[in-house]
């Protein structure tokens, strides 16, 4: 699903999976850096939040969830969450915390973010 669909920039290499849901202004491009194979592989089910950037040659796994206004330059483990610039997992690397559902059906975006932030609006 492409939400409002504006924005939205797909490398020519790129894979996006089943079930994967887009918000706008998200970019799957390459770094510039290489030629061939140089774009994002998204897994089934993802939720990828509006503005958020996924450069390079690396793999988003099913069911992870990238936070809106995210820059993404490394993999993403399966069920996880990855938040910042640059990107970083909810939990850390070493034990990032496992999303129980898929991301993509629910639209989920704030889910254990009480966990990590305090910030309130």
């Amino acid at each position: 699903m492409l939400d409002h669909a504006t924005g939205v920039v797909i490398g020519e290499t790129a894979v996006i999976g089943n079930n994967v849901s887009i918000l706008h202004n998200v970019t799957l491009g390459g770094t510039g850096k290489s030629g061939g194979d140089r774009h994002p592989k998204i897994g089934d089910g993802v939720l990828i939040g509006a503005g958020s950037c996924i450069l390079g040659n690396l793999r988003i796994g099913e069911g992870a969830k990238i936070g809106a206004g995210s820059v993404v330059l490394k993999d993403v483990p399966a069920r996880t969450t990855a938040v910042g610039n640059p990107a970083k997992l909810i939990g850390g690397k070493e034990n990032p915390v496992k999303v129980d559902k898929i991301p993509s059906l629910t639209m989920d975006h704030v889910q254990y973010v009480n966990g990590w932030s305090n910030y309130v609006i």
